[in-house]
């Protein structure tokens, strides 16, 4: 059992005051049997007129946060704790009928999985679908843990992590033929790949601690993380990280789930300017554990 700490820092520097519109924060983590949270703050520069806090419509919680006064920054420091149990799945417990490749969910969960399975973006000549049936095997049928863990170690393996500084995630046909992406283009092929095989797969945005940032082979520990999870009869979400190759929540703070990555971005606002007001924009992640005793 660990305790993880989280401070993130987003700056934003402009060239002359600006006015905020309302901007959407996801920072607090969704407490679970393997995650706890004990502590979150969060302080913004200039003060805000006010703070609500909401669910969206997947149970993320969010604050929107609305200003009055105009400024040349806005800066937003967030800080977590949260108690963390490792849970690395090496055989998934999942129901018999689903222990092999292809199976089919329940006409219940269906109902609820439906829209995680349908592909949600063009895959031209059925790149994507064509890539993620050659981990299935030369036979009709594998073993579905198996699949998966090819799967995810597959875009580990042999795809390149390239940190981007434009906004957004790659469409999932792109990220295959330029074999290079983010976390979150790595996580959104593993999605589109696993609904081409009729799985349920849904977004995960978070944080990942580095035991040693220094040499570490560990990506994506600067800023926010992002994976997927996939749905398996009697195993439940299951965390998939293809940038590091992790199954399982090891080293992974999960902080907010979605459909699409467009639903969950992680600082989301406006301000009212010129497009060249815009100065500078710093993101800054530290995780560090406290061990128990």
């Amino acid at each position: 059992m660990t305790v993880y700490s989280v401070k993130h820092i987003t700056h934003y520097s402009y060239k002359r005051p600006v006015a905020f519109g309302q901007h959407r924060v996801l920072f607090r983590p969704r407490d679970s049997f393997d995650q706890r949270l004990l502590d979150a703050t969060m302080t913004i520069d200039p003060e805000p007129a006010g703070i609500r806090w909401i669910h969206d419509v997947f149970g993320n919680c969010i604050a929107l946060v609305d200003f009055e006064q105009s400024a040349d920054q806005l800066r937003f420091e967030t800080n977590i704790r949260l108690d963390h149990t490792p849970q690395v799945p090496l055989d998934l417990e999942i129901d018999r009928k689903a222990l092999t490749y292809p199976f089919s969910y329940d006409d219940e969960e269906m109902t609820d999985l439906s829209c995680t399975i349908t592909r949600h973006y063009e895959d031209p000549g059925g790149a994507v679908a064509h890539w993620a049936h050659q981990f299935v095997g030369t036979r009709s049928s594998g073993q579905t843990g198996h699949v998966l863990m090819t799967l995810c170690y597959a875009i580990h393996e042999s795809f390149v992590y390239a940190r981007r500084s434009e906004h957004g995630t790659q469409a999932p046909i792109q990220t295959l033929m330029m074999r290079q992406g983010t976390c979150r283009d790595f996580a959104l092929l593993m999605m589109e790949a696993a609904r081409s095989l009729g799985l349920a797969a849904r977004f995960v945005t978070g944080y990942i601690y580095v035991p040693d940032r220094d040499g570490s082979k560990t990506l994506g520990g600067g800023s926010t993380h992002a994976w997927c999870q996939v749905y398996l009869p009697g195993a439940g979400w299951v965390e998939f990280d293809p940038t590091n190759g992790i199954v399982g929540n090891h080293d992974l703070i999960r902080v907010g789930v979605a459909r699409d990555p467009r639903q969950a971005v992680p600082l989301w606002g406006s301000y009212d300017g010129a497009a060249d007001d815009f100065d500078d924009l710093v993101v800054q992640v530290n995780v560090t554990t406290e061990k128990l005793i």
